[in-house]
């Protein structure tokens, strides 16, 4: 283990530019990794015992040498780190556990009769994505009444290709058997599916309207169980826009993220809203020690989702970040638009 000059020497040999630091035990174990705009000033700052937290100061007692990576920029430097403490998990660094990628309802439009169904992963197939959902649940939930209301198909092609006759979802009224010809024509299943990506996009009022036309419609020829059957449709939409009303008039496509913290413990809670719709939300812990700022936790949460995850244009925050300008440059140059950081003051 290297003397506090050895230390020094290091430090001293390490470049002015941009790039991020890893330091190393003397079985070469990644303790931590950090970016700096000038490395070597960043380094200097730990020769300072007075300034450091005892977990700090624990961790440069540890370090035999020290590997640097020099980038262009600070903004490349801040996403190689948040890709290194990925894919490294160093002890000391403030550590995002969360292995699950968010669900989506996936409309698929490579099919002729369009299928809808959960998706994960990678959005590579042509069609509709609405999502992210912040739990299967949240997902769950909006696509049983979907089926309900629109009655789309959510076998796969293997199965849908093969029936002869529809199958019990159709006998329940969840699918309208778009694999039967005589059930639906192509132009009405389109149509429906029109309207299910209509509603997801937050278009409901004119949907609700469409359908209490036809209820009455049905009830004045006195065909009271059709007219029923679009009065059940009617109160599961509203039924779901319940379930997910925010009273907020301005969010739209934001995701809403609240941190509380009580010594080394944090409890980091996202909220997901997309076509003013509440579509859930998830609970993170991210580990940490108890020496860390709350900023510096929640900075680097934000790092680390929104180079997982697509971020919206607008996310709203419950305490400031140092660093607002580098990450939203950072996630700039990776997805071509801008995320504003926020934190509601009234309203």
């Amino acid at each position: 283990m290297n003397s506090t000059e050895n230390l020094k020497e290091i430090i001293n040999q390490s470049p002015t530019s941009a790039g991020i630091y890893k330091m190393l035990n003397e079985k070469d174990e990644i303790l931590y990794v950090g970016k700096a705009k000038n490395i070597q000033n960043r380094l200097k700052s730990y020769l300072n015992g007075n300034n450091l937290s005892n977990r700090i100061k624990r961790m440069v007692s540890k370090i035999s040498t020290i590997d640097v990576v020099i980038t262009q920029t600070e903004k490349e430097a801040l996403l190689l780190e948040a890709n290194l403490i990925k894919k490294l998990k160093p002890p000391f660094n403030i550590l995002l556990r969360d292995d699950k990628s968010f669900p989506y309802i996936f409309i698929n439009h490579e099919q002729e009769y369009p299928q809808i169904t959960k998706h994960r992963g990678k959005q590579k197939f042509k069609g509709k994505y609405f999502g992210p959902f912040a739990t299967i649940n949240s997902l769950n939930y909006t696509l049983k009444i979907l089926q309900k209301v629109f009655l789309l198909r959510s076998c796969d092609d293997t199965i849908f290709e093969n029936r002869s006759k529809p199958c019990l979802l159709y006998q329940i009224e969840r699918c309208s058997g778009p694999c039967v010809n005589d059930t639906i024509n192509k132009k009405d299943y389109n149509s429906t599916v029109k309207n299910a990506e209509n509603f997801l996009s937050g278009h409901h009022s004119t949907l609700q309207a469409e359908l209490s036309k036809k209820m009455e419609r049905e009830s004045e020829i006195l065909n009271y169980e059709k007219a029923a059957s679009y009065r059940d449709k009617i109160e599961a939409l509203t039924q779901i826009q319940s379930q997910q009303n925010i009273n907020l008039h301005d969010i739209k496509n934001t995701d809403v993220i609240s941190i509380s913290r009580k010594g080394n413990k944090s409890c980091v809670q996202v909220f997901i809203y997309r076509s003013g719709q509440n579509w859930g939300n998830r609970s993170y812990f991210p580990k940490h020690g108890e020496e860390v700022e709350t900023y510096e936790i929640l900075e680097r949460f934000i790092v680390d989702f929104y180079t997982k995850y697509s971020p919206p244009k607008n996310v709203l925050i419950n305490t400031p970040i140092n660093n607002s300008k580098l990450i939203k440059n950072s996630l700039k140059s990776i997805y071509s638009y801008q995320t504003n950081f926020s934190i509601p003051k009234k309203g």
